[in-house]
């Protein structure tokens, strides 16, 4: 059997990859960024609420528009502050 008979290796027009832009994004910066803080401290439970699921997850990073660095210290703050019994481990 030879290859061009198998549907297997038919070119299908629907396998066609979107090759157009829809338009250029603007960038923004992270809520710490934003606002020049350089240590995301624990003990603002305020703010480390807002990064939080109501089952207490950690939100991520793509949902909680943290920059990668700052999204490393907000983990590590909410896993302080978990220890120190200031936030839930779960709901």
């Amino acid at each position: 059997m030879s290859p061009r008979n198998n549907t297997k290796f038919k070119n299908n027009s629907n396998n066609k990859r979107k090759t157009s832009f829809s338009g250029a994004r603007e960038q923004t910066q992270c809520r710490f960024c934003r606002r020049g803080i350089d240590y995301v401290d624990y003990k603002d439970i305020e703010t480390m609420s807002k990064l939080l699921t109501n089952r207490g997850k950690i939100y991520s990073r793509k949902r909680s528009g943290n920059c990668a660095s700052c999204q490393r210290k907000a983990k590590r703050a909410i896993k302080r502050a978990r220890f120190m019994a200031l936030l839930p481990f779960t709901a």
